[in-house]
């Protein structure tokens, strides 16, 4: 039959036929449990049909279940294995595109850094500097999980990204309102950090490097942080 006419146009018979298609699709669906057989061959199928890569990644999705997180990275071995690194990852990316460390990824990595979470924005630079001072002379990078990173700030960091003297990057916090602090506390228990916030007492201007949090690795895309 006919999807559309003269008198309905092209555009209503494509939306239409676009319902039907997909209303069909989901009838057809089947869903694929984590340590069924399944999964390993769909990952076998999207590997170029290599079943080894799919019976590792079926692996990878029995160990961190359907809601981890899984990445491909290169070995610095020839072996191919799957390994388990207690984290997270939560929906905010890079407030700038300068903090870009990977530019054919158009990702930021930050091996090994601080991460400083503060719950209010962050707007004046001079705030920063008891933290930044003693950051940039361990030689480590920094990531800023805050409300929000900007003005003079935001500014202050690009330039001293751009410069090298300063490896940083800066993130949203995710949630909002209580569920951004209960997010930004989760954070601080993995990352043995505390958060800079009225209810902990503690201020910015008057933080110390002992209060920042750490992390093995941290990769960061215009999306998501991880």
């Amino acid at each position: 039959c006919s999807c559309w006419s003269k008198s309905n146009g092209p555009k209503r018979g494509i939306e239409k036929a676009v319902e039907i298609v997909v209303s069909d699709l989901k009838k057809q669906s089947q869903v694929v449990e984590v340590g069924s057989k399944k999964i390993e061959q769909v990952a076998s199928i999207s590997a170029n049909n290599d079943k080894g890569t799919g019976k590792l990644i079926a692996e990878a999705f029995g160990k961190v279940g359907k809601e981890g997180v899984i990445t491909v990275e290169e070995a610095k071995s020839t072996e191919t294995y799957v390994e388990v690194v207690e984290g997270m990852q939560f929906d905010r990316g890079f407030q700038s595109p300068y903090f870009v460390t990977n530019t054919d990824k158009m990702i930021t990595e930050l091996d090994n850094p601080y991460i400083l979470l503060c719950e209010k924005k962050i707007s004046v630079m001079k705030d920063l500097l008891p933290i930044l001072e003693p950051v940039a002379q361990s030689g480590k990078p920094l990531l800023i999980i805050s409300e929000e990173v900007d003005g003079e700030a935001l500014a202050t960091l690009v330039v001293n990204k751009i410069r090298g003297s300063l490896k940083v990057a800066a993130v949203k916090a995710p949630g909002f309102g209580d569920r951004r602090k209960a997010m930004l506390e989760d954070i601080a228990i993995l990352t043995g950090g505390t958060v800079i916030s009225e209810e902990t007492g503690t201020k910015l201007e008057d933080a110390t490097i002992h209060l920042l949090g750490k992390a093995e690795r941290v990769s960061i895309d215009k999306d998501n942080t991880t």
